[in-house]
């Protein structure tokens, strides 16, 4: 006897057909989920930089400020003897570097500011509640505006810097402050928001921004270099991240020569050079970056 053969049930056109657009959908979700992200960034950015045209007050003050800085204090050292100062040709090219990293600090540690505003007024509980594709949208909205905004602000003092007498980097030197101040900016951002979450209201937080701004700003190189200091301030100084960003920025504008083994910083432990310097700018940001994690998984959940 032949064996017996069990027929196989046709498959009409019709089946055919939803399993193709069931495989369909299974390929193009994750593109439509990533495509949603976007549009959503797209759009809390947008709402914040809408914000910033109904108050243009914060940016103008926020760019008049550092010039103000750049031009009063620079003059108050214009007949300091030369050398005083290291390799700066002038106290004006000296301070450049600490007003802008310190300008930029100074915007990304306000970066918890809107988000804490709508937490208070209710606007994050609607955006919890929505169907979101990632709620970590919210935060990097907050970083892109920041970046944005610290880049403004960049470009004000550099241009500002250039009149006085600072000078001005080559193209690729420009490129490398780019990269310190969105560094900074980074680190600085993810601990402001950070703080946003964590704390119960905007008093607590401006009162942590009050608190930190100055301090950080005297226990850094923005104002002195480091050999003006007794060896307690350096220690601190050389553990302060702004520190790295703006003896590197300062490097550029002074050398023209310069390359990531040029020693832009001796510290009490030895010395720190242009990819040294920028390693410690990624180590914060990466440590900043891990350190809230865990807080904005539990808040936006």
């Amino acid at each position: 006897m032949s064996p017996t053969t069990t027929p196989q049930p046709a498959v009409t056109s019709s089946q055919a057909r939803d399993k193709s657009l069931a495989s369909a959908r299974q390929m193009s979700a994750p593109r439509s989920q990533v495509g949603d992200f976007v549009q959503e960034t797209i759009a809390l950015t947008r709402r914040l930089f809408i914000q910033l045209q109904r108050r243009p007050s914060t940016l103008i003050a926020g760019i008049i400020q550092p010039l103000m800085w750049l031009v009063l204090f620079g003059a108050l050292f214009q007949n300091a003897p030369p050398g005083l100062f290291g390799d700066s040709q002038n106290y004006g090219q000296f301070l450049g570097a600490g007003v802008l990293v310190f300008t930029a600090f100074g915007g990304a540690l306000n970066a918890g500011l809107p988000v804490m505003f709508d937490r208070e007024f209710g606007f994050l509980n609607r955006l919890l509640v929505a169907p979101l594709a990632s709620r970590f949208s919210i935060v990097l909205a907050s970083a892109i505006f920041i970046a944005t905004l610290s880049l403004l602000q960049s470009a004000a003092i550099v241009v500002t810097g250039a009149f006085l007498g600072a000078g001005l980097p080559d193209l690729v030197g420009l490129g490398v402050v780019i990269a310190v101040v969105l560094l900074l900016v980074l680190g600085v951002t993810a601990l402001s928001l950070g703080l946003a979450f964590a704390l119960p209201g905007h008093i607590e937080l401006i009162a942590v921004i009050f608190v930190t701004n100055l301090p950080l700003l005297f226990a850094s190189t923005a104002l002195a270099p480091l050999s003006f200091m007794p060896h307690w301030l350096q220690v601190v100084a050389t553990l302060n991240p702004l520190s790295y960003a703006i003896e590197a920025i300062r490097f550029l504008y002074i050398h023209s020569d310069w390359s990531l083994g040029s020693v832009v910083m001796q510290s009490p432990w030895g010395a720190i050079t242009m990819g040294g310097a920028l390693l410690v700018l990624l180590v914060f940001d990466a440590i900043a970056l891990v350190g809230i994690q865990p807080l904005l998984q539990r808040r936006l959940s």
